[in-house]
């Protein structure tokens, strides 16, 4: 071989032409792999809708008298409202007579609604409260629900936690597992279910629309859906809505991934008011999508935009959609908030993408902040308070995990490290905590932790980026191809009793557990399994 450098002008010229046509060759190469792979996905995904829109009319037609009428059904296109002011909630552009008188009296309760334009402050305010007054005293002669129907209302449960102890529930499961109830189609998406007076509430997508959609929990059967037009594409993290919807008080929270809140009637469906989060508080969406799921504190509804000029964090009035505090500069991360009591003091605690934060819920004044930076900033795992001053806290990429003391009287507090390793580093999921002890999946594999001084007490089986629950001492751990495993919740060793295949695909979504009865879905599929020992 001959030096290029000493090498002809024809040959340095050949070889750069080769060299060009051959990356052309590779993009061309490229662009038709994706073009490809997109047109592949495009069909698989209109099958797929076109199997869930059959599966749906079927249902109705075999039992169309159980299905609850609502507003806006399934095909109805609702347009996203944008309020004129800042300050305006709005209720969805209306597609009847019937949906209009709707539309106009929660406007007129919305504050600074178009429809208060020729009152005054003071009247607006009056009318505001009376809205508020007359939703807290039909809440009041409402009686009140058994704990048992309406326990798991909110993302990973009653405290976000991952912990179930309503009820017993089955730990001897046969190969087969436990009595499956109902399998059928779903929208897409990554929410999970939350359960109340016997209907689970979910968010999915459904073409160019996110659908926040109401199921009988015993048969399945779709009760109501209300629909906008939306769709959040991602081609990594996979298209579709990533918050759980919000159950208080006969009122449904959900959130879509493009920043649309709604609140509905949990009954029926029905509208009661609009927002959008990101464009309210001028903020960016996150490039996998809005996935805190909205927290109801008190007379509140707490939700991260991420808005910067302390527009982080943000409380609506929960009856009327009206801002009541605005909290933070931080950027957003994709951790739900939660209403934890820490050194004797009630407050939200949230997760950043940067620190861990404890807000007072009346006016989101910042009591405490840890510092928790993570690869670009992708905090995903729940922590997990531990007693009543310390919290646990773990996130993947390398991150590992910490044990935080916070400390403090009246509105002065501290969050110190207790310690800090890389025992446990859970990245699109989170632990759960049982007599002293985490468990979780580090970076996919079941691993056992010591609370107290952060020891690796063991580490075993594969269930990649799967979920997590604690239930009658036992873990109910759903991998990401859609198996369903239980697991013993035992320190001095792993012990996996069950395993066998329920969803088909990519599962990443976390499972619920409400009257024994345990839902799991993906993009494509949900079930439910009878897990009750009565």
């Amino acid at each position: 071989m001959f030096d290029t450098a000493q090498s002809p002008s024809w040959y340095r010229s050949t070889k750069t032409l080769l060299l060009a046509s051959l990356s052309i060759a590779v993009v061309a190469a490229s662009a038709l792999y994706l073009f490809s792979g997109s047109r592949f996905s495009s069909n698989k995904d209109e099958a797929h809708y076109a199997e869930l829109e059959r599966h749906r009319a079927e249902q109705q037609r075999k039992a169309p008298s159980e299905a609850i009428a609502a507003p806006v059904g399934t095909g109805q296109i609702m347009e996203a409202s944008v309020a004129n002011s800042p300050e305006q909630a709005t209720a969805p552009a209306p597609n009847s007579a019937e949906q209009n008188s709707v539309l106009v009296s929660n406007e007129q309760k919305a504050e600074g609604g178009n429809t208060n334009s020729g009152k005054t402050a003071d009247q607006t305010q009056a009318g505001q409260a009376q809205v508020i007054a007359e939703a807290q005293t039909a809440e009041k002669k409402t009686p009140a629900a058994k704990p048992a129907r309406n326990y798991w209302t909110n993302f990973r449960g009653p405290s976000r936690d991952g912990r179930y102890d309503e009820t017993a529930v089955l730990t001897k499961w046969p190969s087969g597992g436990p009595p499956l109830l109902w399998r059928q189609p779903i929208g897409g998406g990554y929410a999970s279910f939350v359960v109340a007076d016997g209907t689970a509430f979910t968010i999915e997508q459904r073409r160019s629309q996110e659908t926040v959609a109401a199921y009988n929990l015993e048969t399945g059967r779709e009760l109501w859906t209300n629909s906008w037009n939306a769709e959040f594409v991602e081609s990594m993290g996979g298209d579709g809505p990533r918050t759980t919807p919000t159950w208080d008080a006969g009122r449904l929270y959900a959130l879509g991934a493009k920043g649309e809140l709604r609140c509905l009637d949990a009954k029926t469906g029905k509208p009661l008011w609009t927002r959008n989060i990101l464009t309210d508080n001028g903020a960016q969406n996150l490039q996998w999508g809005m996935s805190a799921s909205p927290l109801v504190v008190d007379d509140k509804v707490i939700v991260l935009p991420g808005g910067t000029s302390g527009k982080s964090v943000v409380a609506y009035n929960k009856l009327t959609g009206a801002p009541l505090w605005k909290s933070l500069n931080d950027r957003q991360a994709y951790t739900s908030p939660m209403l934890v009591t820490l050194g004797g003091k009630r407050q939200v605690m949230i997760v950043t993408a940067s620190r861990v934060v404890g807000l007072a819920p009346e006016d989101g004044s910042l009591l405490w902040s840890y510092p928790w930076d993570t690869q670009m900033g992708i905090n995903i795992s729940q922590p997990i308070v531990v007693d009543r001053t310390r919290f646990f806290i773990s996130a993947g990429y390398g991150k590992g995990a910490a044990l935080v003391a916070v400390n403090g009287t009246g509105n002065s507090f501290t969050a110190e490290k207790v310690w800090e390793n890389t025992s446990m580093k859970n990245k699109f999921n989170s632990s759960v905590l049982h007599n002293g002890h985490i468990y979780g999946l580090d970076e996919g594999i079941l691993t056992c932790i010591e609370v107290e001084t952060g020891q690796r007490k063991w580490k075993g089986g594969r269930y990649g980026y799967g979920q997590v629950l604690l239930a009658s001492n036992h873990l109910i751990v759903t991998t990401d191809t859609g198996e369903l495993v239980l697991v013993k919740a035992d320190p001095s060793k792993h012990e996996e009793l069950t395993r066998f295949p329920v969803l088909e695909g990519r599962t990443w979504n976390v499972p619920a557990l409400a009257s024994g009865r345990l839902l799991m879905r993906n993009a494509t599929q949900m079930a439910c399994f009878n897990l009750s020992t009565l």
